[in-house]
């Protein structure tokens, strides 16, 4: 009996081992699987800091975020043309890339930046303290102001605060246009409506559904011109807002994507091919990248 005792005993000591053995193991899986998942976070974060050159470059491609107004990108006998068009597409050919371009909703711009959809937003994009905050912007390249443009027949009405009282204003929605129509004195007794880009505003004033569209004045060199179809529309040149420059918008932490573009702008402009660019477009005057 001490013998079948002692057996049983033994029998089970040794399933407690096994038993031990279990747990230490799927404590060790454990313990591996957080290693692991700690290893491929560490990984992610380093990798994220600055990986967005050679995601481009692995690409042999930047997608580049725009909207469609002249004379910065615009469609043509069925042809995507315009300054930032020209100009991207030297800066692409600079950096031995394709450029990708991709129209985007311009309030979602940054979200689509953020989830790779594109990678940047080259798009006559005012630089603000705001946007610098988010993301990383390349050298200033371009001046330009917010001006009112209204019916020809209209322009000695809007020229003033005490003209613009009643007036429906309309901008595109997230613009600097928008910003100047919202927080400008001069606006404070108008009627604002936001629209979903500077096109559809000018239209909104052309078919008499909006007084004044509060656009870039670098839009309406390319737009208001005569034999175009809004040249029955003027700037009010009384009145301008908000001075600002232009720069293309990148991922936060691209910093080498950064030093690379900036580097292509300013052998373009040293070049000429910049200012030729420009040109073009009647935009000579606006380029402070020399």
């Amino acid at each position: 009996m001490k013998k079948i005792l002692a057996f049983l005993m033994a029998g089970a000591m040794t399933a407690a081992a096994f038993s031990g053995c279990g747990g230490s193991s799927s404590g060790s899986g454990s313990q591996a699987s957080e290693s692991k998942t700690e290893s491929s976070q560490t990984s992610a974060a380093s990798g994220s800091s600055d990986n967005d050159w050679s995601y481009i470059a692995d690409k042999g491609s930047m997608t580049i975020g725009i909207t469609y107004f002249e004379p910065m990108n615009y469609m043509q006998d069925g042809k995507l043309t315009g300054f930032e068009t020209d100009f991207a597409t030297a800066v692409c050919e600079e950096l031995g890339i394709q450029p990708n371009f991709q129209e985007i909703d311009w309030e979602s711009k940054e979200l689509e930046l953020n989830a790779k959809t594109i990678d940047c937003i080259w798009n006559g994009m005012t630089i603000t303290d705001e946007r610098k905050a988010n993301m990383d912007i390349s050298v200033p390249y371009m001046e330009n102001k917010q001006v009112i443009v209204v019916k020809a027949e209209n322009v000695s009405k809007f020229s003033t605060a005490e003209g613009m009282k009643g007036a429906s204003v309309v901008a595109e929605a997230g613009s600097a246009g928008e910003e100047v129509v919202q927080g400008e004195e001069f606006f404070k007794e108008a009627k604002y409506l936001s629209v979903d880009s500077q096109a559809k505003a000018l239209l909104e004033v052309k078919s008499g559904t909006a007084d004044v569209a509060v656009i870039d004045y670098v839009m309406s060199i390319g737009t208001l011109r005569a034999g175009s179809d809004y040249a029955d529309l003027k700037v009010v040149e009384a009145q301008s807002f908000a001075p600002e420059q232009y720069g293309i918008a990148f991922r936060k932490n691209s910093s080498q994507t950064l030093t690379k573009v900036n580097a292509a702008i300013e052998k373009l402009a040293k070049d000429g091919k910049l200012a030729e660019i420009a040109d073009k477009y009647n935009l000579k005057e606006q380029i402070i990248v020399k």
